[in-house]
């Protein structure tokens, strides 16, 4: 069943104040109160000298006939639909991670050039699961990964809690339907991550460079599902060991299953940029 987002009046404030929401305060002014945001308050966000732009989805514009994120990457323009979530949190997605935004951007058009738009393709579903519910990890201790790898949930977000809270572990959250789901505080929330092993002040960096290289997201499969609800803070019943003895969200291991080698920081990404950029 396709996810209904809550109307904007019948929100809980408080859901601002609880992650992954809390991470995007600084966007408060588009996402609290009753009145949606216009498009012009969202380009007014853009920083000086960006290339794209929002503008409104309407028949008009579609009727380019260019596919959406070909129209992105040959005007600049992102069609955006007013008085939505899902939308609104892509718009905040591509002012807070443009970088990425543009790296997953560049390798989608060059997958429809290839295909054709009729055909999806390999790289194109592990693209666009990443768009919309992606999440980068770091890890500065690599000896956690072997949990993450085996399903060990219990184990990495129970008994190695305080890794979640000292820094061990920081995570970035990109997936603007992540975001969208996250409106309703009782839905336990499920990311499809990226592990990185290194500094994570360049992650989300070392990420992009590897996506607009073509070396990352070719297959939905290098993907790790990452329950988030199991972080501290992050669902009201995970301070209890019970939660995480029996929570749904922890799915074990398939048969077979075996996820690919982290991305390993050795060094400031070759294009790395200020945050936000």
């Amino acid at each position: 069943m396709r996810h209904v987002a809550p109307a904007r009046e019948a929100i809980d404030p408080a859901v601002f104040a609880q992650s992954p929401l809390a991470g995007w305060s600084a966007y408060a002014d588009l996402l609290h109160g009753p009145d949606w945001p216009s498009i012009e308050a969202l380009d007014a966000r853009w920083p000086p000298g960006s290339r794209e732009r929002f503008v409104a989805q309407t028949p008009a514009l579609l009727a380019d006939g260019r596919h959406y994120e070909q129209r992105i990457a040959e005007t600049g323009a992102i069609a955006t639909r007013e008085r939505n979530w899902h939308d609104l949190f892509n718009a905040l997605v591509w002012l807070c991670h443009p970088a990425l935004k543009r790296a997953l951007n560049a390798q989608q058009v060059a997958e429809l050039a290839q295909a054709g738009p009729k055909r999806r393709t390999r790289p194109q579903c592990a693209l666009t699961h990443f768009d919309e519910a992606g999440v980068i990890l770091s890890l500065r201790d690599p000896a956690l990964l072997p949990l993450w790898d085996a399903h060990d949930w219990h184990g990495l977000f129970w008994r190695h809690r305080d890794a979640w809270l000292d820094g061990s572990l920081e995570l970035v959250v990109f997936g603007h339907a992540l975001l969208e789901h996250a409106l309703s505080p009782d839905r336990l929330l499920v990311g499809k991550a990226i592990a990185v092993v290194g500094d994570a002040r360049f992650a989300r960096d070392r990420v992009a460079c590897a996506i607009a290289d073509g070396r990352l997201l070719r297959d939905p499969q290098e993907l790790r599902p990452l329950p988030l609800s199991g972080i501290p803070g992050w669902h009201g019943d995970n301070g209890s060991e019970a939660f995480h003895l029996t929570t749904p969200c922890y799915q074990p291991l398939r048969a077979g299953r075996a996820y690919p080698q982290p991305l390993v920081i050795q060094g400031r990404p070759r294009w790395s940029r200020p945050t936000g950029s």
